[in-house]
């Protein structure tokens, strides 16, 4: 039994320019605390655009800005650690930026290389995508979607805080996973 209902796939050329649906998007991270648990986190507030061109994918484009400001993980105050200059230093660097370099496909997957800049640290990611489904929504709006998720290690950003603990081990992984649940709206 599927844990959800079948996604849609209605369009058959998703081709076009798209801006991220924040309202129904997720932009989140999992990092081990203490190295026995996952904490999971997100960010509320970003922006993103996206070129879509299947017939020559190399020719599509995706950009994305986070407000680091915004992150939540349930806690405020990790949260108010995360934007401190331990981490993220959100005062300093308030945005985390994505803009894609690299974009290929093969059926229903899309793997998109690009440059993640956090604080003033840019280096190359690649994030593999599935198109999980298209749609025309009851408004009218064309509306793809796409999840993927790559790993990290927080260090290569700079993001070197951390805490020893006396059993062994670290408060924070250095390998971060981060999640992308993504629905685009085709511009009018």
């Amino acid at each position: 039994m599927s844990e959800f209902d079948a996604p849609t796939t209605a369009i058959d050329d998703i081709t076009g320019d798209y801006a991220l649906d924040v309202t129904h998007s997720r932009l989140g991270f999992v990092a081990r605390h203490a190295m026995v648990t996952k904490v999971r986190g997100q960010f509320g507030a970003f922006s993103g655009t996206a070129k879509i061109d299947e017939a020559t994918p190399s020719s599509s484009k995706v950009d994305l800005s986070i407000e680091v400001a915004s992150v939540e993980t349930g806690t405020a105050d990790r949260d108010g650690h995360l934007k401190s200059g331990d981490f993220f230093d959100a005062e300093t660097y308030p945005n985390i930026t994505f803009s894609s370099t690299e974009v290929s496909r093969s059926g229903s997957d899309w793997t998109i290389t690009g440059d993640l800049t956090i604080k003033d640290v840019t280096k190359p990611v690649t994030i593999e995508f599935e198109q999980t489904g298209s749609a025309v929504d009851p408004f009218g709006n064309t509306r793809v979607g796409f999840e993927g998720e790559t790993t990290i290690n927080r260090k290569d950003w700079g993001l070197t805080w951390n805490a020893a603990l006396e059993t062994g081990g670290v408060l924070v992984s250095d390998k971060i996973k981060l999640e992308f649940d993504v629905s685009a709206v085709k511009n009018a």
